[in-house]
């Protein structure tokens, strides 16, 4: 495959005129990939409304019981059936994807939609990114080679990935800053902001959707955080252990991995993973289970509520869950559980270090986590100060996140690397689009 950024670096910089004409290509797949993500969440919801709590309370069943096992069970043997017989086959295996893929073909995205949707609504502790962003990336190109050929797939990929972020954080902050560093490294002409001009378009356009949906993400009440350089010291200890925390799902990735592909049956891999991931949310309660987003909330509006012990059971089971869930075929996203472990484990902090800032302490433990989950610094950054919604706390997190780079810049990533054909044909498929410029430091 081409590389990237290569590729990009032989399209001329857009002209002013060209700018302005794209930006309503751009501005419509922003929504357009905010509605995808509405309505995939949306279905979602109302499968898990009816199986967590309208089901068990017609059968006088308790929905943090036994019942747990039952459900997460029976997604994973309804997913293996997904991916054993949908066409398609649920698309490529989420272990083995970053979040920015080349497109597939069209009749996959049924398959990973509902396998998706399944996992979602079941309670599989993974997030809906990685798919949401596949299948918004493919039906952008294939839309825009039908009916504006003139534009480039690579450009298509770029503003589809962009309006996802968008949606998915519920601001084009996210995305801006996400691309920034792989277009600044595109060699060319025309200034930076000309090549973010359509991406950050599609982000703007993405997240006013949600937020005009009703679901604007991120909103979470943490109390203002007074630092002194020794918080600043304390803060780098929290994040590298988080690191550390994180390096461990790194470790157990691969190995639990083999194990559960060694069944070969999709059928019997998805059926035991939900087994195993029920008694981890028969183990961890509730609060350890879906992709994390509103249990995180639920953790920072009542801090009090969670004791020392349960904050670190509650981290190891969701580690633990995000390990088995990741393996055991289902597709999802790892960004969205390794903010809520990011989150377990700044409360942990604050919890047990007197005077400790809960919302510094919630930052540094994101910054810890979502480094080893995406490898790249400005998303950390980002999700940092924007959960803990404490801007004041960026110049802080800027020296935080230093010697925590340090410690994950060269380890492994998180996420089964496909091995490379042992003869590779590069020029096998010439009408293939390559995919979109990864960050510098590496999403």
């Amino acid at each position: 495959m081409t590389d990237a950024r290569t590729d990009q670096a032989e399209l001329p910089a857009p002209t002013p005129r060209q700018l302005a004409l794209l930006a309503v290509p751009a501005l419509i797949i922003g929504i357009i990939t905010a509605l995808m993500l509405w309505g995939l969440e949306a279905i979602a919801g109302v499968i898990e409304d009816y199986v967590w709590t309208t089901l068990p309370e017609g059968l006088g069943i308790d929905p943090s019981g036994w019942w747990i096992v039952v459900v997460l069970t029976t997604t994973g043997l309804l997913v293996g059936l997904g991916l054993q017989f949908i066409p398609g086959h649920g698309g490529p295996d989420s272990a083995t994807t970053e979040l920015f893929e080349p497109p597939v073909k069209l009749r996959v995205l049924p398959s990973m939609a509902i396998v998706t949707v399944l996992g979602l609504a079941g309670g599989v502790s993974l997030g809906p990114e990685n798919p949401i962003i596949l299948i918004n990336v493919s039906l952008a190109v294939a839309l825009l080679a039908r009916f504006m050929p003139a534009v480039p797939p690579r450009l298509a990929m770029l503003m589809a990935a962009s309006g996802t972020i968008g949606a998915l954080f519920g601001t084009p902050v996210g995305a801006a800053l996400l691309f920034t560093g792989a277009l600044a490294a595109v060699r060319g002409g025309g200034a930076l902001w000309d090549k973010l001009f359509l991406p950050l378009g599609s982000a703007a356009a993405g997240a006013a959707t949600m937020h005009v949906l009703g679901q604007p993400p991120l909103v979470f009440d943490v109390p203002p955080s007074t630092v002194d350089p020794l918080d600043m010291l304390v803060g780098i200890l929290v994040a590298c252990v988080a690191v550390l925390l994180g390096l461990i799902a790194v470790v157990a990735l691969p190995i639990v991995h083999r194990a559960f592909h060694a069944l070969r049956s999709p059928i019997l891999i998805a059926t035991l993973g939900g087994f195993v991931l029920g008694l981890l949310g028969l183990l961890g309660g509730p609060i350890t289970l879906f992709k994390g987003l509103e249990q995180m909330g639920e953790m920072l509006e009542n801090p009090d509520a969670y004791s020392a012990g349960d904050l670190v059971l509650i981290t190891f089971v969701k580690i633990a869950a995000l390990v088995v869930a990741a393996s055991a075929a289902f597709r999802g996203g790892r960004v969205f559980p390794a903010t809520f472990i990011g989150v377990a484990i700044g409360m942990f902090a604050a919890a047990v270090i007197p005077g400790f800032p809960l919302g510094l302490a919630v930052a540094c433990g994101l910054i810890g986590m979502l480094l080893v989950a995406t490898r790249d610094g400005w998303i950390s950054l980002f999700m940092a100060a924007a959960v803990s919604g404490d801007i004041a706390l960026l110049p802080w997190l800027c020296v935080i996140i230093l010697p925590a780079w340090l410690l994950v810049s060269r380890a492994p990533e998180l996420r089964i690397v496909p091995k490379k054909p042992a003869q590779e044909q590069p020029h096998a498929d010439a009408s293939a689009a390559p995919p979109p410029p990864r960050p510098a430091d590496g999403v």
